[in-house]
């Protein structure tokens, strides 16, 4: 509560006895639990608003898995490096190539991706000069 103790709460109810004095004192301590029930009035309005316009699949929400605190940023990242996904068409396929039967079969790495001939591919004749575009960066 507050990161008050026992004994720093009774010092202060001490000095609230003797800085309020004995006949103001019940007319703030009033005040006070007045001031703690509106709050837990408010609060419960704001819980019932909620599971009103949420429903009721608010209540079974487990609150605690979702605490940020939890997490620890290593094991997401493990977990993540771990996890085995479906090969992009951008990443490299394994392959396995063609051996002799007295050697075992090894997966290679193929980096090349087959392209398609286009006119850009073509080379040019001697002499003739590149394509000059001005307004490229």
């Amino acid at each position: 509560m507050f990161g008050i103790n026992g004994s720093e709460l009774i010092i202060l109810a001490l000095l609230a006895v003797v800085v309020l004095g004995p006949e103001k004192l019940p007319e703030y301590t009033q005040k006070l639990a007045q001031l703690v029930k509106s709050l837990r009035g408010m609060a419960e309005g704001a819980r019932e608003k909620l599971r009103e316009e949420a429903g009721d699949e608010i209540a079974d929400i487990d609150w605690r898995r979702l605490d940020p605190r939890q997490y620890d940023p290593r094991k997401i990242i493990r977990d993540a490096l771990l996890e085995e996904n479906e090969p992009s068409p951008a990443q490299p396929q394994l392959t396995q190539a063609p051996r002799p039967a007295a050697l075992p079969a090894q997966p290679t790495v193929s980096l090349t991706k087959p392209r398609a001939e286009s006119a850009q591919d073509a080379s040019l004749p001697d002499g003739a000069r590149a394509p000059f575009d001005d307004e490229a960066t």
